[in-house]
């Protein structure tokens, strides 16, 4: 691999996508696969897993070990903790969310996919489509990710059947006609041999689609962000008072969302002052403009009282101000669901304490049919709740921007991140 800086992939486009599937499905592999072919891994990475390989009596080299780091997952095979891992081509860079199959371990793929752009869900061929494939189509779909690419996988075992990949294909598309997605591709593979990975299988002529590396360098995400409602959350206010910078007042954060430019009228939330953008800073200096997902410095005209947790909107376009607010909740504890509980709540840079108001239902994630005589919420269970906070917050639906409509619960004893939550 050439210089970074000669290919330009500091400046390239970022794909972060997931992979999510059921138990064996072959999603370290895939990933492995990935890596290998796209010549993403250097000769030491290589020649590290073909020695384990051989040392647990395994024939060829097992590809599933470049991302199952965690030493009781390469005893078991499987994936339990969340693995990243980063790699580019010529055409684009790319972050991976590796998340485990494993119904204990919803909560983790939540964890992965909860920034992804895109979601590649496993099917292993000779299954079709199980609770998990559904689990995760709905999470994905509940996630706001916009894209799905479902790989159906191991299609080597089952002689490149046509016949089965149509099936599957069919029997997934009738359930996800439910689900809020915009885009969904289907892929037939075999990440152990390669087929239809990086390189297009000869082995199935009747497929006339993309390969999955296609489809991951050439895909819009582009049009994904919102870039129409502005909203900045101050995460830290910047005062040097130094000779050189003596007054010097900025409020660092990252866009949540529309496009920042010096001269714009803006207003802060919750105190409703409002100024105009003197300036922008980026980490090389001053910027012309700003926009999801940059880390900047606005610097303000006025000098106002702002602070953690306060806002930087545009005048005529306004966030939701309340204290009341429903939403989906993905639970990740061991301890139930408490209605009337207490947790601490924290949106984009606002910490908050609140009380659960109302258990409206569960969601049964293999039909998406609502449970409404069953209100206890444990853990990996997705169930529709109204709550209350102690100071107003100012967010957005969820499906209109996942930075402001997006939250998680804290329980107040342990620390623990209980639950994710998804405004709608």
């Amino acid at each position: 691999m050439k210089n970074v800086s000669e290919n330009g992939y500091l400046d390239m486009e970022l794909l972060r996508f997931t992979t999510a599937g059921s138990v064996d499905d072959g999603k370290s592999t895939l990933i492995g696969r990935l890596l290998y072919d796209s010549k993403s891994i250097f000769e030491d990475q290589y020649e590290a897993i073909k020695v384990s390989s051989e040392r647990r009596g395994e024939t060829g080299v097992n590809l599933a070990l470049l991302t199952d780091g965690l030493r009781a997952e390469r005893e078991q095979g499987i994936t339990i903790d969340v693995a990243y891992r980063y790699f580019a081509t010529p055409k684009r860079k790319f972050i991976i969310a590796d998340t485990p199959g494993h119904i204990q371990y919803t909560r983790n793929m939540v964890t992965g996919a909860s920034t992804a752009n895109l979601a590649v869900i496993l099917v292993d061929a000779r299954k079709g489509v199980v609770e998990q494939t559904k689990r995760h189509a709905f999470i994905s779909s509940l996630l706001g990710i916009p894209h799905l690419v479902i790989c159906i996988n191991k299609m080597d075992l089952l002689e490149y059947d046509q016949q089965v990949f149509e099936r599957i294909k069919k029997e997934f598309q009738a359930f996800a006609s439910k689900l809020k997605v915009q885009d969904i591709q289907f892929v037939p593979i075999s990440a152990l041999k390669g087929d239809n990975v990086v390189e297009k299988s000869q082995n199935m002529p009747w497929y006339g689609g993309p390969t999955l590396m296609y489809l991951l360098e050439t895909i819009h995400i582009g049009s994904d962000l919102n870039l129409v409602d502005c909203r900045f959350p101050v995460q830290y206010v910047i005062r040097p008072q130094s000779d050189e910078y003596h007054d010097y007042r900025g409020y660092a954060g990252r866009v949540a969302g529309g496009i920042f430019k010096p001269g714009d009228h803006v207003m802060v939330l919750p105190s409703g002052f409002t100024s105009r953008i003197k300036a922008i800073d980026g980490p090389d200096g001053p910027v012309k403009e700003a926009f999801t997902p940059m880390s900047v410095t606005i610097r303000l005209e006025d000098e106002l009282d702002i602070s953690r947790g306060d806002m930087l909107v545009r005048v005529n376009n306004v966030p939701e101000v309340s204290q009341d607010i429903d939403m989906m909740i993905c639970w990740m504890n061991p301890v139930k669901l408490k209605s009337n509980g207490k947790y601490s709540i924290r949106h984009t840079t606002r910490e908050a304490r609140c009380v659960i108001k109302n258990i409206l239902y569960k969601v049964d994630v293999n039909t998406l049919h609502r449970i409404q005589e069953d209100k206890e919420v444990g853990m990996n269970d997705i169930a529709r709740i109204s709550l209350r906070t102690t100071v107003p917050l100012f967010f957005d639906k969820y499906q209109i921007n996942r930075h402001t409509g997006s939250v998680i619960l804290i329980d107040e004893g342990t620390n623990e991140t209980v639950g994710a939550g998804m405004i709608i």
